[in-house]
């Protein structure tokens, strides 16, 4: 299956974007740190659904699958950080919190998929 036909791969591409955007307003001193260490992360989350789908086998998939999952836990918690260093505001920290936790829930679904392939 193509990746981009993926909605865990869809709703992770949507993060990013809303990722990029919030964090656009973080302070500039933040640019080569905790900016950049989100963005990362978030990156990662449908770099590794991709990367895995190109693979050959569901073992493989499976593992970026899981490395996708450590990505997403990551950025948890760095958001969680730039929350307590009052870095997002209320409609950001709403937004981005309830769409890592959509993007958990579609890749723990996902995993459980793959797995079931093996």
């Amino acid at each position: 299956m193509n990746h981009k036909d993926l909605d865990v791969w869809k709703v992770s591409i949507e993060l990013v974007t809303l990722i990029y955007k919030y964090t656009d307003n973080f302070p500039k001193n933040e640019q080569f740190g905790l900016t950049n260490q989100i963005r990362r992360s978030a990156v990662s989350v449908p770099s590794n659904i991709a990367e895995g789908s190109g693979r050959n086998s569901w073992k493989e998939l499976y593992n970026f699958v899981s490395y996708s999952i450590g990505s997403a836990a990551e950025l948890d918690t760095q958001l969680i950080i730039a929350k307590n260093l009052i870095y997002l505001n209320a409609e950001a920290e709403e937004t981005l919190f309830a769409m890592i936790e959509k993007t958990r829930k579609l890749l723990s679904g996902y995993k459980k998929y793959v797995k079931s392939k093996i």
